[in-house]
């Protein structure tokens, strides 16, 4: 061999080397990226699912809401109802008094 060749050789074999230290470099790089895209993955549908539960809290906490105030309401026409009723009663007693009274002093 001449000394043309050695360099050469050598040469290949650094080339060789550095290739495999750049693929290795880059199989490394591709690793984290996959590791990155399934912890980014992961975030996303644990997001998802948290945005889910809170979103059926708020919604059932809604519903809860109405129904209260809907009871709540129910309730005040219910005694606006009695309280009428009663005034209806004693406005009729209050009519027949007053009758009484006018064929008394008649």
């Amino acid at each position: 061999q001449t000394l043309v060749d050695d360099a050469l050789m050598i040469g290949e074999e650094n080339e060789s080397r550095a290739s495999e230290q750049v693929e290795m470099e880059i199989a490394n790089i591709l690793e984290r990226i996959n590791h990155f895209t399934r912890v980014v993955s992961e975030l996303l549908e644990s997001g998802k699912s948290m945005l889910k539960e809170v979103s059926d809290e708020f919604e059932e906490r809604v519903f809860h809401i109405h129904k209260e105030q809907i009871e709540k309401w129910q309730e005040q026409i219910k005694e606006l109802r009695l309280l009428d009723t009663e005034n209806e009663a004693m406005d009729a007693c209050l009519h027949n008094a007053k009758c009484l009274l006018q064929t008394v002093h008649a």
